[in-house]
């Protein structure tokens, strides 16, 4: 190989790992945190074990809401939220968890557990929902946490899916 040539190969090599390591540095520090399927999480829902350290809120309808999740007390949310703070017990979460579940059996869908962390991974609180609900968790430089509700047709998006077509358990050739 040719020496000037295999020079060049280490100067560019050495320029992509230093755009990589920037791009990592950069993306650390960006301000979001995670929500990260957790199957502790699940099992405290499902067992409506209540954190004395966390503040409740639903998003959705009462009796079967889009997503639940628990803040830790330290975190305060950005404002305005849709988000509702509910007064929760054992038997409140109960309730709740009890109308989601059934409400995602009825589609033949599953309730999942996750973990939600900070922009250094330090876990915030817990979340419970279908899959579906998808949303983003960002650090902001205030302090306050912002965590956009869900869609809130997450569950009538999947109410309509497999009425008027195929069965999704059956395959169609």
């Amino acid at each position: 190989m040719n020496p000037g040539r295999s020079g060049l190969l280490v100067l560019i090599s050495f320029l992509c790992l230093g755009l990589t390591s920037c791009s990592t540095v950069s993306l650390s520090r960006s301000g979001y945190g995670r929500i990260t399927p957790d199957v502790g999480a699940t099992e405290v829902f499902e067992s409506y074990l209540v954190n004395p350290d966390y503040r409740y809120y639903i998003s959705g309808v009462d009796l079967n809401p889009n997503a639940f999740m628990g803040l830790h007390r330290d975190y305060r949310l950005e404002s305005p939220t849709l988000w509702r703070e509910v007064d929760i017990s054992a038997d409140r979460m109960k309730e709740i968890v009890d109308g989601m579940r059934s409400k995602a059996e009825g589609l033949m869908m599953f309730q999942y557990g996750f973990e939600i962390t900070d922009n250094s991974d330090t876990p915030i609180g817990i979340w419970y929902s279908i899959l579906d609900a998808r949303t983003f968790v960002r650090i902001n430089e205030d302090g306050t946490v912002r965590i956009n509700t869900p869609a809130q047709d997450t569950y009538e998006r999947r109410e309509g899916e497999g009425r008027s077509g195929p069965d999704p358990f059956i395959p169609v050739f």
